[in-house]
C-alpha cells in the first residue's frame, strides 16, 4: 500500500512541477494598498497551502465540538 502512496505522491509532484514551468508569467497582486509582483504559479501554491491550513482548523473545531456533544456530562 506504500507504493501506491508513493506513486500518487511523485504523479502529484510532478504535475505541480509542471504547471509551475508553465506558469512563468507575472501577475501583479493589489491587496489593502500593497503591490506585489510574482508569477502565478506561486500565488496558486500560497492560496492552495493557506486553504489547507485554514481546512484542518476547520476540522479541528468541528471535532472538538462534536465530541464536546458526544462526551458524557461531568
Amino acid at each position: 500500500m506504500r507504493w501506491i502512496y508513493l506513486v500518487f505522491l511523485l504523479a502529484f509532484l510532478a504535475v505541480v512541477g509542471l504547471f509551475a514551468g508553465q506558469n512563468v508569467q507575472e501577475v501583479t497582486l493589489v491587496f489593502v494598498g500593497q503591490t506585489v509582483t510574482t508569477n502565478v504559479a506561486l500565488v496558486v501554491g500560497v492560496a492552495y497551502v493557506l486553504g489547507m491550513l485554514s481546512g484542518w482548523t476547520v476540522i479541528g473545531l468541528l471535532r472538538r465540538s462534536v465530541a464536546r456533544m458526544v462526551a458524557p456530562p461531568r
